[in-house]
């Protein structure tokens, strides 16, 4: 059991380690468009299901409170937590329409969007995507 504990670790480790390596220069420039979009007072807005979607909650959550120091937050919204708003469009509309519906309300000229997929073939993630 500790070898396969072990063994998890220290794939985790190789594969952040090869991610940032590799993606080094796209991660400095999302940094970057991030930086800017909330100096010019746009907002990020993040979705996925499932995990995604709670990857999504948690980094709004580090944009709005906090990350690793004390500073102003930033403005961010992830739109999967609001329940009532995701059932309400997924019962009138589809499913399939419960980010996009959400976008064509909230989003404005300026704002960044990260929508979060493991698969990358979610259809209300792709519908979104399109708006």
């Amino acid at each position: 059991m500790k070898e396969k504990i072990l063994k998890a670790f220290e794939e985790s480790v190789s594969v952040k380690q090869r991610f940032i390596r590799e993606n080094i220069d796209t991660v400095v420039d999302v940094s970057k468009l991030l930086s800017s979009i909330f100096n010019l007072g746009n907002k990020l807005i993040l979705f996925g299901n499932g995990g995604s979607a709670a990857d999504a909650s948690h980094i709004a959550a580090e944009f709005i409170n906090r990350f690793k120091k004390d500073r102003p937050g930033l403005p961010a919204i992830a739109l999967n937590t609001d329940v009532a708003v995701l059932t309400s469009i997924a019962n009138d509309y589809d499913f399939s329409d419960i980010f996009a519906r959400q976008l064509k309300a909230l989003a404005q000229e300026g704002d960044a969007v990260l929508a979060i997929s493991t698969s990358g073939n979610s259809p209300n993630v792709l519908k979104a995507v399109d708006v």
